[in-house]
């Protein structure tokens, strides 16, 4: 137990309640007997915890993948306390070397400030705006200077850094790290110090630069915070994490129909921990559905409700119910109420040229493809012919379950 919290506070029955919050899907909560006595401090004296997230603006979109700290911060925002959403736009400046085996480029300041714009628009998605403190690490990080630099260098030594999994493999394999990689954690920890954090949530790979928040604010003389680590969500392929580069990933500024179709595409076991990770559902009712599908109920129902909710948190309730009419539509063969209309010339003209010229297909090569699959419908039609010629007229054209056209053909 940390000096600072040596006075005990009386652990209420809210205060068991949120710590119950807090370990929802959680990975690891360091040290957990800390955080409730810091939960029962609050409770005693009505202040509210400050609890941080840090996010380097890397891509100019967060997928759902990212969000799973978003909800936590969102659920210990409900129980009253202060969340800070940090955009690190001096530490993408640096490039965090977390969990990758060579040195990241660095975002140059015109690619930091086109991302960092997105950020806030999609976190309050999640969050209450209202109750939401924004703030960018170059705050307190540019006035530091070479001085303060040097000074926040000589508050950890090479050894302790070194102890770093990524640092340590690529030491080991004669890998090259150039020693601006050190001074990230070091300045994701002063953050902690700067923003006098109680909580700092964080995935798994971040748990190094998490505790050197910790040791930071002790150099400091500060309350060290406690550190939350979430699990890395699977993406859509049940195998890898989120990421847009495995193309497994929902992005939350996707179109609703899009996003309805994707959640239920995940697989019947993956989508019990979507649940503990991704849904505001609370835990008793979510054990009381899983049972209800081991009872014999179709596990369909259980992941159209998580798609729904999902689909509405980032749309709209009323969009949640289209999207789920649209995919009713779609698996029965139907055509979507709205869909892209193109304008395409050159009567008469080949299905594999005209799914090019459409956008449907991405060369004529994976239009051959699509056909030879039995993946191509011209007005709900399966084409099988792959030399068949479509004179001038409107079509409606369907590649996949998912992808429609009004081709309008001159």
């Amino acid at each position: 137990m940390n000096q600072a919290l040596v006075t005990k506070y009386p652990v209420t029955d809210r205060v068991k309640m949120a710590l119950a919050v807090t370990l929802r899907g959680c990975e690891e909560l360091i040290p957990q007997e800390d955080w409730v006595q810091k939960l029962a401090k609050s409770e005693a004296t009505g202040v509210p915890l400050r609890i941080k997230l840090g996010l380097d603006p890397t891509a100019p979109d967060i997928h759902v993948g990212h969000t799973v700290v978003l909800n936590k911060m969102r659920q210990l925002q409900d129980l009253g306390h202060t969340v800070i959403f940090l955009i690190g736009d001096f530490t993408s400046l640096i490039g965090d070397p977390s969990g990758r085996n060579t040195t990241r480029p660095p975002l140059t300041p015109e690619q930091i400030k086109v991302n960092a714009e997105t950020y806030r628009a999609q976190a309050d998605k999640i969050l209450d705006p209202s109750k939401t403190e924004l703030r960018y690490n170059s705050e307190w990080c540019e006035p530091l200077g070479a001085t303060g630099m040097i000074q926040l260098a000589s508050r950890y030594t090479v050894a302790r850094m070194m102890e770093r999994n990524d640092f340590n493999d690529r030491y080991k394999a004669g890998t090259p790290i150039s020693v601006h990689e050190f001074l990230y954690p070091l300045m994701q920890g002063y953050d902690s110090v700067a923003l006098k954090s109680d909580l700092e949530l964080g995935g798994t790979d971040q748990k190094f630069n998490l505790l050197m928040g910790r040791h930071l604010q002790a150099e400091y003389g500060q309350e060290p915070q406690c550190i939350l680590t979430m699990p890395l969500l699977e993406g859509l392929d049940g195998v890898d994490k989120m990421s847009k580069s495995k193309n497994n990933y929902i992005g939350i500024s996707e179109d609703a129909n899009t996003m309805f179709a994707k959640v239920l595409s995940i697989s019947d076991v993956l989508m019990w921990k979507w649940y503990t990770l991704l849904s505001f559902r609370s835990e008793a009712d979510i054990a009381a559905l899983k049972a209800e599908v081991e009872g014999g109920r179709n596990p369909k129902d259980a992941k159209v409700a998580l798609a729904k909710e999902i689909t509405a948190r980032f749309h709209s309730a009323s969009a949640a119910d289209a999207a789920e009419q649209d995919f009713i539509n779609r698996s029965k063969g139907g055509v979507p109420d709205e869909i892209p209309e193109v304008s395409v010339s050159g009567a008469p003209l080949g299905i594999g040229a005209l799914l090019k010229a459409a956008g449907l297909a991405p060369s004529g090569s994976e239009a051959t493809r699509l056909i030879e699959g039995g993946g191509v419908r011209v007005d709900s039609s399966v084409v099988s012919d792959k030399a068949l010629k479509l004179d001038a007229g409107t079509y409606v054209v369907q590649v996949g379950k998912r992808k429609f056209a009004k081709v309008k053909l001159s």
